[in-house]
């Protein structure tokens, strides 16, 4: 076996070795569910080899949570606190790209985003942390959750109970990470994740023929003029300390050169860390719309509702999981403290119930090839990244019970 992690700071020696024996096994069942990918809600495939596993290791388990969801039990030797262990399982509507001997089987439909690595990780420390029942004081549970990507699988868990009987103390989850190099760790105490809320709005103007503007309401100019002053949003409203993202994705108008569209479409995102913001920029892109909108007198339908509050770690929890990685690792090198992405998690319902930590551990190697971005058609990430993701769950299921 290779001794190190290329392009890597980390030293296989510091994964214990019954966990590095599991790598086989590992990929096999991450590969068989990167082959069979599902939807959110429609991951039935993917609950049912889950369950297959955990009832054949003999594993206390629940289905069927929240559609597809499964919650695991692993009891150990006595006490009362308990840590959850969260992964998610859905892919994306997308073809995959990548010529391997385990792409994907489901036409239009993609593991681009490593679930398929996190239910395999989650997998294996079900698997080691019920070998090793006597190794840790508490309860764990492992949570398989549907339906992250969209619309959001963590609430109707949650809803459901999964943080009850018994109640959770604390959770921890991990997303592999193409943006950071194989191996290496990213957690930090606060704002990790950004909230994430959309919208979607129609112009309504008035056409006519191109040559004959002052017969008309030009949809695509009040468009194109809205499109611009929501940018003023972050700009010129947002203290330049906080972070915020107003993106514009889709516009659509118009069917010819020499119509003047009498609707336009748009849609977009907004992200931002700050908690405070919730409310704000719902006010702020209503009141841009409907400024322009009045100053050429035409109407709009506007859409705007919240996907996912921000993911924030509790800093106790976060200190604990960075303290695990730097054993893990070996090296401050390969902890990263500065990793906050625009990104969004519907982790983050998780974390608004019990204090927890979502961390990243980096998943990509140029060298194989493995570095294409999280949502691409070619998306795929090194699979010795597993054994580490199992080593720093069980490390700190360990720590937290004081194992």
């Amino acid at each position: 076996m290779v001794s190190t992690f290329p392009n890597s700071a980390v030293d296989l020696s510091s994964i214990r070795l019954d966990i590095r024996a599991l790598q086989p096994q590992l990929v096999e069942w991450r590969r068989q569910i990167h082959q069979k990918p599902e939807l959110g809600f429609q991951e039935k495939l993917t609950a049912d080899l889950i369950s297959q596993k955990l009832q054949e290791w003999g594993i206390e388990h629940h289905t069927g949570i929240a559609e597809t969801g499964i919650v695991a039990m692993i009891e150990g030797k006595s006490g009362s606190q308990v840590l959850a262990i969260r992964a998610d399982m859905d892919a994306l509507p997308i073809q995959e790209l990548n010529e391997v001997p385990y792409r994907s089987q489901h036409d239009g439909i993609m593991h681009a985003c490593g679930h398929d690595g996190h239910t395999a990780i989650a997998l294996g420390t079900a698997y080691y942390l019920h070998h090793h029942r006597q190794s840790f004081t508490g309860t764990v549970k492992i949570i398989f959750q549907p339906a992250e990507e969209a619309p959001g699988g963590a609430k109707p868990m949650i809803e459901a109970g999964v943080l009850k009987n018994p109640d959770v103390d604390a959770i921890i989850g991990l997303h592999l990470w193409n943006n950071q190099p194989l191996g290496t760790i990213g957690v930090r105490a606060g704002e990790l994740m950004a909230a994430v809320e959309l919208f979607r709005c129609q112009i309504f103007g008035k056409g006519g023929h191109g040559a004959i503007p002052h017969q008309t309401i030009d949809s695509v100019v009040v468009a194109a003029q809205i499109v611009n002053a929501l940018q003023t949003i972050v700009a010129r409203n947002v203290n330049p300390i906080d972070s915020a993202v107003v993106t514009v994705g889709e516009l659509h108008a118009g069917t010819t050169n020499n119509v003047i569209a009498d609707t336009a479409n748009m849609s977009g995102t907004v992200r931002y860390f700050n908690p405070d913001f919730a409310g704000f920029f719902h006010q702020r892109v209503e009141q841009i719309i409907a400024g322009v909108c009045q100053s050429h007198g035409a109407n709009y339908d506007l859409e705007y509702w919240g996907l996912y509050p921000p993911v924030i770690n509790d800093a106790g929890m976060a200190e604990l999981v960075r303290s695990v990685a730097e054993t893990v690792v070996e090296t401050p090198m390969g902890v990263a403290l500065d990793c906050q992405t625009m990104g969004g998690e519907d982790m983050s319902f998780f974390l608004q119930e019990v204090p927890g930590c979502y961390f990243f551990l980096g998943s990509a190697n140029p060298e194989k090839n493995l570095a294409y971005p999280h949502h691409h058609p070619r998306f795929d990430f090194d699979e010795m990244v597993l054994p580490m993701g199992v080593e720093m769950f069980v490390r700190c299921v360990e720590k937290f019970f004081g194992g």
